[in-house]
């Protein structure tokens, strides 16, 4: 159980005490609802409870406080609890208490700071990246790679069920403008004359695949019939281009539960029905479908859009919204209970809508989507517009090539989503301190490195070719029931007051969707194992000490694997 658990258990057992004995005049007890001070001189908790009786119980709030805080029983994770101001609580606690957060750390290993959701949904899906495929990903595309990717895994390990989507836009005129513009390579490439309409797509990873088609079927295709082929070339782009998402997804890491197919919503079922089709009958039957100039609308300003919307035009052709339409009520009828999709901020203008659709079927609600600033791109401050290699845009997949996973992450994910990322490539390369991702894995390293000096050489040479595993060190070097009393020092309470607060900071971070917090806390959470480092010995001649210390740096060890972990961002045992 959390610290803080089973202080407010220690409060609210103290003020239904003091109303039981009428110390306290109020007829319901109410919580103590703790919160960390943000000036550790006021303690390490604090409770406004006093003040927020005082109006009930018709009583200033010092003497409601007074009455509360003498009813505290005897325990041992208090050091001591002050009185302070108009009648806050603040509470100090005993070195006891830190070092059990030692223990429970080891205990619960990678499962350390989970816990259950207070919303009312549990069953999450989350779409993110979800790019046309008709070109390479863009650093955009690796931002919401990064942030959709680590939102799902905050929110899984604060117990949210998620489910998480890829929604492939292959569906529409892109698809056919991308198989004309490989046609139009094609027949260049073998010497024919043929200007790329404008609307076509113009970069060199479209002469790379008509080169592929010339590889495997020669001219085969030149003088065949322009539809034909088009449908031929679109298909084979399309495999192409899909094939490329999946490879550079698996290799950031980044891994979906579905890869949704727009297609698949114009497919007919045996009733002659498709998804697009049930999800506007189901508008219609709630009555928010009309005709009118031989198009059908939806009512979207009945729910707060500023013009109703088209999902039929008069020619009979579906418009974009009218996928987005069909896919959301597609993914309400497989169970979710609320869906989150990431966009780029240059389409705000598209969410009154899309809340729109979901509250004209009764889920008023139930959409929430986050919307994500630009990247710029820099090296040494100076900003990049093109690739040297290819001298068109920056693919995600050279800064993953140049940078890494692990650097490219972090910076994707250093700051809020509503804010801009200035991505230099030079300071993400840096393998020193001035280089966060590295400065964190430094620490998980050095941790690995100080267990495998204390361990046995037989047990440190397993360790460091990978034969057991850290964990299996730490547990055998390490006694199960290490005495902690001795963990007194200020680096000590620091280590241990840091690693107490990740539950709470994992479930404010699944909550306002924030994965950005765990940058910050990993940071400062290495940051405060180097100056320990600096100001403790943990090899030492007092074999008691060793052995708290050993626990509390394996302690340390697993919180910043799991707060990277968080992120999708690795932790190196030696570096």
């Amino acid at each position: 159980m959390q610290i803080r658990e089973q202080l407010e258990q220690l409060v609210n057992g103290a003020i239904r005490s003091a109303i039981e004995d009428e110390s306290l005049a109020l007829t319901e007890a109410p919580e103590a609802a703790l919160e960390r001070p943000r000036d550790l001189a006021n303690g390490d908790w604090a409770s406004t409870v006093a003040l927020r009786s005082a109006k009930l119980a018709h009583t200033n709030p010092r003497q409601i406080a007074q009455a509360i805080v003498d009813h505290i029983p005897a325990n041992n994770l208090i050091d001591s609890v002050d009185i302070a101001g108009a009648g806050f609580i603040n509470i100090k606690l005993a070195p006891t208490a830190f070092q059990s957060v030692v223990a429970q750390v080891r205990q619960d290993g990678v499962d350390f700071g989970k816990s259950t959701i207070e919303e009312g949904y549990t069953n999450v899906n989350i779409e993110y990246v979800s790019a046309n495929p008709t070109g390479p990903f863009h650093v955009g595309h690796g931002r919401w790679a990064a942030l959709g990717d680590a939102t799902a895994r905050v929110m899984r390990h604060a117990g949210y069920t998620v489910y998480e989507e890829n929604y492939i836009n292959d569906h529409g005129s892109q698809m056919d403008n991308f198989g004309e513009s490989v046609a139009v390579r094609y027949q260049q490439l073998l010497g024919r004359d043929v200007e790329m309409p404008e609307s076509c797509y113009a970069g060199g990873y479209v002469k790379d695949i008509a080169q592929s088609i010339i590889d495997t079927d020669g001219d085969k295709w030149l003088d065949a019939d322009p539809d034909e082929r088009r449908v031929n070339f679109r298909e084979r782009a399309y495999q192409f281009e899909l094939a490329e998402q999946h490879r550079i997804c698996d290799a950031f890491g980044t891994t979906f539960d579905k890869w949704f197919s727009e297609r698949s919503l114009y497919v007919k079922d045996a009733d002659g029905k498709s998804q697009v089709d049930r999800a506007i009958d189901a508008m219609r039957e709630k009555g928010y479908i009309y005709e009118s100039d031989g198009a059908v609308w939806f009512k979207s300003t009945e729910f707060g859009d500023d013009k109703d919307r088209v999902v039929m035009k008069s020619n009979g052709e579906t418009t974009y919204f009218t996928s987005d339409v069909a896919y959301h009520y597609d993914k309400m009828q497989r169970g979710f209970e609320h869906l989150i999709d990431l966009w780029g901020a240059d389409h705000h203008g598209y969410v009154a809508r899309c809340e729109a659709m979901l509250a004209a079927w009764g889920y008023p609600g139930a959409l929430e989507v986050m919307l994500g600033q630009l990247v710029n791109l820099f090296r040494d401050g100076k900003p990049v517009r093109m690739s040297k290699r290819t001298g068109e845009m920056v693919t995600f997949e050279e800064v993953i090539d140049e940078v890494g996973v692990d650097s490219t992450r972090w910076m994707m994910l250093s700051r809020s989503s509503d804010q801009t990322i200035d991505f230099d490539i030079e300071v993400a390369k840096k393998r020193d301190a001035s280089n966060p991702v590295y400065y964190v894995q430094y620490a998980h390293a050095r941790i690995c490195s100080i267990l495998r000096k204390a361990a046995p050489a037989d047990l440190a040479a397993k360790a460091e070719s990978g034969e057991i595993s850290m964990n299996e060190l730490a547990h055998a070097i390490i006694p199960a029931h290490a005495d902690l009393t001795g963990l007194t020092h200020p680096s000590e309470i620091d280590l241990m007051r840091k690693m107490d607060g990740l539950q709470d900071l994992v479930a404010s971070a699944a909550r306002d969707r924030a994965a950005f917090r765990l940058t910050h806390y990993s940071q400062d959470l290495a940051g405060l194992f180097h100056a320990f480092y600096g100001n403790c010995h943990v090899i030492t001649e007092d074999e008691s000490l060793q052995n708290a210390r050993l626990a509390l740096i394996d302690a340390t060890r697993i919180v910043l694997e799991i707060s990277l972990g968080l992120l999708g961002i690795s932790a190196p045992t030696k570096m």
